[in-house]
């Protein structure tokens, strides 16, 4: 069992229990590891989004990196998929997002990427854990009079990405936008609050933008992918066609249609696939999700003769399934959704861009667009405790009997899902079903026990 890394690289509340020290172990392992077997000085990348303490871990990963002899390019705020991308594209050797995604701004993360451009695969991360807890390792991995590595800003690069975006959708989306259609974008006060201005700008697109002031402490609060109430009403209040919520690094988005009714992941994903398959661009009729979509997809799948593969939860696993099978798209029901074919991970203005061209291309509304997938009523009941009782969910005999119990009565018109959070000390209770009401009351009823059981 990793010590540090959960399911979306290494995540607690900054300056607390993600120290300086901790991360600078954690740069100069990562550097090792990554870069060993390379014959070449190795560059790594490292950008942040707009938490307060994003500099200061900055400054202590790039120290760690330093200090093992590898280069620094410091991009600055940046959203994830565009690190990823550059990453790839600079032949850069790794890189390192600092973010805590949708979490508030005490927390802070560290992800990293391979020279890919693709999160690491967990027998790499527990690699590194194993050389950041051994000291005579460590003291080994020290460089030595001009071995030592310098750094230099490159926040420019973000043109690069920037560049991707308009080549991909740029002649398309100006085709045949027109004043009329109008989107509102909510930046969560996160790493997109400029990107996606200068984006949406040159393309052309008319758009709003509400929540893109970052001050340190305000990123996702209260805004975002992850309370939309905002966004749902200036898109009402002035007549929007589309609301696109992004969260706080990026790499995500979620939407509203016209209606004010929310677009998730799943919904977006149907989409997607229904319209590469169309024009003969959906690899193998397969589309790729994790067990938390709604099982609405899953029937969307059938209908439309596609198969449906499902992963753990966590976008690198459905990027891992994706590469295995070559299959061209996958995500998460949360709007993580990847395209390999423009970028290796969920990328958020990438997916709002592409949603807008397939409205303005079929000319209907995103509402109608989205007819074509049927939501389940689902719910979501979140269990706080502490870390280290996580791994007695499935061994607590009471918790194993009442889910044993609640699945046989659900049966095919429904299903239940627990699962311990990779990112927060939680448990996840998910339950599916025809009733809203019904299941709502049966999700509390079972989150009520898992806190009394391992409380």
């Amino acid at each position: 069992m990793r010590k540090y890394f959960g399911t979306d690289g290494i995540r607690s509340i900054a300056n607390t229990e993600l120290t300086p020290e901790l991360v600078y172990r954690v740069a100069k392992a990562g550097a090792y590891v990554l870069a060993k077997n390379s014959n070449h000085i190795p560059t790594i990348l490292i950008g942040r989004d707009t938490r307060i303490s994003g500099k200061l871990i900055e400054a202590a990963m790039c120290a760690g990196f330093l200090s093992y002899g590898a280069n620094v390019k410091l991009l600055g705020v940046m959203p994830t998929p565009a690190v990823a991308y550059l990453t790839k594209k600079l032949n850069a050797d790794a890189s390192v997002v600092i973010s805590a995604s949708h979490n508030s701004y005490e927390f802070n993360g560290i992800k990293f990427f391979s020279n890919l451009g693709m999160k690491l695969a967990d027998e790499i991360e527990e690699e590194i854990e194993e050389i950041m807890d051994n000291p005579e390792k460590m003291a080994e991995l020290s460089a030595k009079d001009d071995k030592i590595g310098v750094y230099e800003n490159s926040e420019d690069l973000l043109e690069e990405y920037i560049d991707l975006l308009e080549r991909n959708f740029g002649d398309s989306i100006k085709k045949y936008s027109n004043e009329s259609f109008k989107v509102a974008l909510d930046a969560a006060h996160g790493a997109t609050y400029e990107v996606a201005e200068k984006v949406f700008s040159r393309l052309g697109i008319n758009y709003t933008i509400i929540n893109n002031a970052p001050d340190g402490i305000n990123i996702n609060d209260n805004c975002g992918s992850t309370h939309m109430e905002e966004l749902r009403e200036h898109v009402m209040k002035n007549n929007m066609s589309l609301g696109i919520a992004y969260d706080g690094d990026g790499d995500r988005c979620l939407a509203i249609d016209e209606k004010g009714n929310d677009i998730d992941g799943d919904q977006m994903i149907a989409v997607f696939a229904k319209y590469l398959s169309e024009k003969g661009k959906l690899a193998q009729d397969t589309l790729v999700t994790t067990v938390m979509s709604n099982m609405g997809l899953n029937k969307f799948a059938n209908q439309n003769n596609l198969t449906l593969k499902q992963t753990k939860v966590g976008d690198r696993y459905v990027l891992e399934e994706m590469l295995k099978g070559g299959y061209s798209i996958g995500g998460e029901q949360s709007g993580h959704v990847i395209m390999q074919e423009y970028n290796p991970t969920g990328d958020g203005i990438l997916t709002s861009l592409m949603l807008i061209q397939i409205m303005l291309e079929k000319n209907i509304p995103v509402s109608e667009l989205c007819d074509i997938i049927t939501i389940f009523p689902q719910t979501l009941v979140n269990v706080r405790i502490s870390n280290s009782k996580k791994s007695e969910l499935n061994s607590n005999e009471k918790i194993t009997a009442a889910a044993k119990a609640l699945s046989e009565e659900l049966g095919d018109s429904g299903r239940l899902l627990l699962r311990p959070s990779g990112t927060e000390p939680l448990v996840r209770v998910m339950i599916e079903g025809e009733d809203a009401e019904d299941i709502e009351k049966k999700a509390k009823e079972m989150a009520a026990l898992i806190e009394e059981e391992l409380k």
